[in-house]
């Protein structure tokens, strides 16, 4: 949709802009990828939640996705996806609604790490006819949830459930390690040792006669990592069409690449405490602080001019619910830029998904066009 305006600075405040040609560029380094290595990929889309991305993401990747939320396969079905891959647990409560969403045009795979919820699902799709199918998702790091790749007793119990009942599928792992790394070779490594784990579980499996159909790894680090296994016969990330400030910490992009702002208004200038006090506060930015554990802090976001030139040394370094405090980064001698209530700045995020989870909306940014489009997103569970 078009908004009915020409320049960023009619916009109401705070709220999310997209620098298109960026977004693009993003994708299409990721296509290039899976060009190069001929893996299928599962784009997951619960970093955008919005139809546009999600057919641009059709267009390049086919009709698999995955998601983090039962709303995302309700909005977004309807949009060419006719494999969904849910990417959290399942629990007993979800698969009602999951089975509503189910017909020729749309299967949905769930994950499950315990054989008491193998059973559940087993039992459910026995008393209602449904058929929702399952991998067993890994835990190789140890930092949520999943089974661990080597428990080979719990992997035959829940694989053999599955299969018996026709609704085992494969297995799934995720590198959630991979965003404390910080340079090519720990990504590699991470990237490898990723795959070889995640065959651990394929190989035990397939001692006992259960085929794996789908074996499924990812994330935007080790996507993006120079490795690749052709076991694997697919890949997953998601925040890779954005990029923030965490991933490019991680060293996967230049800060240059991020895609996703918040437009933000200058509402007072602080001579007192030599500070900028903008309109976005936790509540438009997030309160995420995951660069405070890398080389790099940009408290709660890296500040550019309205335009989206990066103002180097310049960040968010602290928030309330509706206020930002824009404040030179301590140790540096560069200088706040001369700016005055009403003027316009940028936010790049620390985390894509926390800071468009705020919004309702994207403004498209067309470097090619004059014109903005609104491109609506979605919240809830």
């Amino acid at each position: 949709m078009k908004a009915d305006l020409e320049n960023l600075n009619e916009l109401f405040t705070p709220c999310l802009i997209i620098d298109k040609s960026k977004l693009s560029n993003n994708i299409e380094r990721l296509c290039c990828i899976i060009n190069k290595t001929k893996t299928k990929f599962r784009p997951h889309l619960k970093t955008a939640k919005c139809k546009e991305i999600t057919k641009i993401f059709i267009r390049n990747f086919g009709s698999r996705a995955m998601v983090s939320t039962v709303e995302e396969i309700e909005q977004l079905k309807d949009c060419g996806i006719d494999d969904f891959l849910y990417s959290v647990a399942i629990v007993p409560s979800k698969l009602k609604r999951i089975a509503s969403c189910l017909s020729d045009n749309c299967k949905v795979t769930v994950s499950v790490d315990h054989i008491s919820m193998a059973r559940e699902l087993v039992n459910f799709c026995k008393t209602t006819g449904s058929k929702i199918s399952a991998v067993i998702e890994l835990d190789f790091d140890g930092h949520r949830s999943g089974v661990r790749p080597n428990a080979k007793q719990q992997i035959i119990e829940i694989g053999k459930c599955l299969s018996d009942a026709g609704l085992f599928r494969g297995i799934m792992s995720h590198a959630g390690a991979s965003y404390s790394l910080s340079n090519d070779e720990d990504l590699i490594k991470c990237a490898k040792d990723e795959a070889e784990q995640t065959l651990q579980a394929v190989n035990i499996l397939k001692y006992v006669s259960i085929d794996c159909e789908l074996v499924t790894i990812g994330s935007t680090p080790t996507a993006l990592a120079d490795y690749h296994n052709n076991e694997i016969n697919e890949l997953r990330a998601g925040v890779f069409v954005f990029f923030d400030l965490v991933q490019a910490g991680v060293g996967v992009c230049e800060i240059e690449d991020i895609a996703l702002s918040v437009l933000t208004s200058v509402i007072s200038v602080n001579k007192e405490i030599d500070a900028i006090i903008v309109d976005a506060g936790w509540m438009a930015l997030s309160s995420d602080r995951g660069t405070s554990s890398q080389k790099i802090d940009f408290g709660y976001g890296q500040v550019c001019y309205e335009d989206g030139k990066i103002i180097e040394d310049v960040i968010v370094s602290d928030v309330q619910q509706e206020h930002g405090i824009i404040q030179v980064r301590k140790g540096s001698k560069a200088k706040l830029p001369e700016i005055k209530p009403g003027e316009m700045l940028r936010i790049l995020p620390n985390h894509a998904c926390a800071t468009a989870a705020a919004h309702d909306r994207y403004y498209v940014d067309n470097d090619k066009s004059s014109e903005i489009e609104v491109w609506h997103r979605f919240n809830g569970w």
